[in-house]
């Protein structure tokens, strides 16, 4: 899959070809569905598919008081918009400059690029100054430029509405499994492992402590997490803890994670971790011999969803 970086002005041109356009926070189901029937018409017809997307998030520059919290690092979009097959991701630089072109304006340029026989989008997708730009304007200007314009309603699989709001929600409220539904793949958290407090180890459980990338994060609480890394021979068990460990009177967010037989040094290396399942909620102990005895029975209880749904 080819990368783009470029901005509306500084793009040459592409086309002809098939386009989605989009943020695609998540690249959920719904997303993965629409991608990759853009790419199957686009084989179909013998031209290139096209993902054409933005960063940061247009909410960033527009309203930052409403910025949603990110489900996926750039880096994560492009490696979910690579599995699709898509032949090119152009990830156009939001800037205050952009929110302020017109439709007409952010379409002439988009033409002018791309040149696309078929643009695909969903049915609340909305564009240009003041989000003036919608499906109407889209069909008006594709009957103009030899574009015809499909657009999706993206469905989740209990029949609702698929958003990543919905996601967001879902993960808030520690349904993990929930959340990996409508996304089509379990969350995940990537990051670099730090130098922590210690305190697992000497409670003999040593965790690893991620500096996760992601801005959202699901509910505190513990989980079973899958997790992958270079230093690991393939997916590990994870007991990931979310939270700011009460019972130490702690008031920092950490996510640092134990994994049940590894023996080896994780400082400084990238760790990516899956969340299957939810254990529990953040709890206060009254003492540390209690906490202690809680993390033994995560651990055992942990163990045993492991070998039931993923495995030994």
């Amino acid at each position: 899959m080819q990368i783009w970086r470029h901005s509306l002005e500084s793009a040459t041109s592409f086309g002809p070809c098939l386009v989605t356009l989009g943020n695609f926070d998540g690249v959920h189901a719904g997303h993965r569905e629409l991608l990759e029937q853009v790419h199957q018409r686009a084989v179909e017809g013998g031209l290139p598919s096209v993902v054409v997307s933005f960063d940061p998030h247009p909410t960033v520059v527009t309203a930052p008081e409403r910025r949603p919290r990110l489900l996926m690092t750039l880096g994560q979009r492009l490696a979910a918009f690579k599995q699709t097959g898509v032949d090119l991701a152009w990830i156009i630089p939001f800037s205050r400059a952009l929110s302020e072109m017109s439709p007409e304006a952010f379409l002439e340029q988009f033409q002018r690029v791309l040149h696309p026989r078929e643009l695909h989008v969903g049915k609340a997708f909305r564009f240009g100054r003041d989000q003036a730009g919608n499906l109407d304007s889209l069909k008006i200007w594709g009957e103009q430029v030899g574009c015809a314009i499909h657009s999706h309603a993206l469905r989740a699989p209990d029949g609702g509405f698929l958003s990543s709001t919905r996601i967001r929600e879902a993960l808030e409220q520690g349904d993990v499994q929930e959340a990996a539904v409508l996304l089509g793949h379990p969350f995940a958290l990537t990051g670099v492992v730090v130098d922590g407090e210690r305190r697992g180890r000497h409670l003999g459980f040593p965790t690893a402590n991620l500096e996760w990338e992601q801005e959202q994060l699901p509910a505190k609480g513990v989980y079973v997490t899958e997790v992958k890394g270079s230093h690991l021979d393939g997916p590990h068990l994870g007991l990931t803890n979310v939270g700011e460990k009460p019972t130490f009177e702690g008031v920092q967010l950490t996510v640092e994670t134990h994994l049940p037989g590894f023996q080896g040094d994780l400082y400084g290396t990238h760790l990516e971790l899956a969340f299957l399942h939810r254990l529990r909620g953040e709890h206060r102990f009254t003492s540390v011999d209690g906490l202690r005895a809680q993390i033994t029975e995560d651990v055992l209880r942990g163990q045993i969803w492991w070998r039931e749904h993923k495995k030994a």
